[in-house]
């Protein structure tokens, strides 16, 4: 069971941050179809420890992620749980898009034409959020796109599955630390549509009201997260 905090309407191309204190939840679901989000995650009370992508998906032994996973930062702390999911894969290897790809792929789309409607790119997103908190370049790691999916095939070459994520699609994330969460929701870089349409999603913040209860698919799923959520916890001693 959880308690709502708030909820929020974050419209495509925009980008967004909050802390989700130790306990909280973070629901992000899909409105329309078709939805990207990038992720990017970091230890509220020390920013330098940051979401470690490679760690997370090597020490689970798997190139995707879903409900049951934890997202490890590179000290080797739970930053998120993801407890909740409705497709089963996320992306976590296709990054986000620069200025440039999205110029070739979109064409021209400046604020002097489209005002609110330019056309954004998923790391100006981030790098403007992270600034907010006194983070810059440096700072930016692998994300990851919460509900996409990119395969590869036996030549090693990926590909971006459309369709996949439907409307009302979501997944659930539950902090078991203090973590700032960071996301943009923007088309992923491997969509192969000429059309500039990020899409929106609806985010719900909670209070869980029982944070063991609410990671033990997590803790269970593997042995290292059994291990992982331990470490985890003794910085709330």
């Amino acid at each position: 069971m959880s308690t709502q905090l708030y909820s929020d309407l974050l419209p495509g191309g925009a980008h967004w941050s909050a802390i989700i204190r130790r306990g909280q939840s973070l629901r992000i679901s899909d409105i329309d179809g078709g939805a990207n989000v990038a992720l990017l995650a970091y230890a509220a009370s020390e920013k330098t420890e940051r979401l470690n992508l490679p760690d997370t998906l090597k020490c689970q032994h798997t190139a995707r992620l879903g409900a049951g996973h934890c997202l490890y930062s590179d000290m080797g702390h739970v930053l998120l749980c993801i407890v909740e999911d409705t497709l089963g894969w996320h992306d976590a290897i296709g990054g986000v898009s620069n200025a440039a790809e999205v110029l070739t792929q979109f064409g021209a789309g400046d604020f002097q034409d489209l005002r609110n409607g330019f056309h954004r790119n998923g790391q100006d997103n981030l790098l403007v959020e992270i600034g907010k908190w006194g983070l810059g370049p440096r700072d930016l790691a692998m994300n990851v796109n919460f509900f996409s999916k990119v395969v590869a095939d036996d030549a090693g070459r990926f590909a971006f599955v459309t369709p996949h994520s439907r409307a009302g699609d979501s997944v659930e994330l539950v902090a078991p630390m203090d973590t700032l969460v960071v996301l943009t929701a923007i088309q992923h870089p491997l969509d192969s549509s000429t059309a500039y349409a990020p899409k929106p999603v609806k985010l719900s913040v909670s209070r869980v009201d029982d944070l063991d209860a609410a990671i033990s698919l997590c803790r269970t799923s593997r042995a290292e997260n059994a291990r992982g959520l331990e470490l985890t916890a003794r910085l709330a001693l």
